[in-house]
């Protein structure tokens, strides 16, 4: 098994929540919607996702600690399981200019509104399907906040396409120490379909036969 990370964890504790206020506001009603993926979850009302998911730089740092951690230099290819609207990619490939990033993701909007200069490396597909890769393509796998989206008969079936196209892989999902964690999770998440505490996530890990590195991040 691979190796707890600390990259995201600094990044997801720059925004501030309201549980309390979320939980109460028709919240089903804003699940439904967030699980679209379409122009409400990322460019609309907080209550439906992000609010507004325009490009600021902040993914820069996660990129360099990144190439720092594997080792990246030009010429290694990087693939973004739930890439979004692409901002991880793009900074990579800011960083090495020679660098193969490529991404998918379920969302049509958040392709259709990713970078231009990287849309072109961009596709749509689901996590959990077979990724037409060969094994081992890719020098970096990374999943940011994606995973802990799908049920876990799902999850199986990404953890092993992750492992087999990729030589190093990162993933970071949510999770939940105690029971304030838990509840303060299970009244911000919108589209989280796997609540597991760290030791569980890790016995998945190792009962799906997932092998890289992985990062938790928490509800405060």
């Amino acid at each position: 098994m691979g190796n707890l990370l600390n990259v995201v964890t600094q990044l997801h504790k720059k925004t501030k929540r309201d549980y309390i206020s979320r939980m109460k506001d028709d919240k089903v009603t804003c699940m439904g919607i967030a699980k679209k993926y379409g122009m409400e979850y990322w460019d609309g009302d907080r209550r439906y996702g992000y609010g507004g998911y325009r490009y600021d730089g902040r993914w820069e740092a996660v990129a360099k600690a990144l190439i720092d951690n594997y080792g990246i230099s030009e010429g290694a290819s990087i693939l973004d399981v739930g890439c979004g609207k692409g901002y991880l990619l793009y900074e990579f490939k800011k960083l090495l200019p020679n660098t193969r990033v490529v991404g998918f993701d379920i969302s049509k909007y958040g392709l259709e509104t990713s970078k231009e200069e990287i849309k072109a490396k961009l596709f749509e597909q689901r996590a959990q399907d077979k990724y037409p890769f060969k094994d081992k393509e890719f020098d970096l796998v990374v999943s940011l906040t994606t995973l802990h989206n799908l049920q876990v008969f799902d999850l199986k079936a990404a953890f092993k396409e992750i492992e087999r196209v990729g030589k190093n892989k990162y993933i970071v999902v949510e999770s939940f120490r105690n029971d304030q964690e838990l509840f303060n999770l299970e009244c911000w998440a919108l589209t989280c379909e796997s609540f597991f505490k760290p030791q569980e996530w890790i016995w998945l890990f190792n009962e799906f036969g997932y092998t890289g590195d992985y990062e938790f991040i928490f509800f405060e």
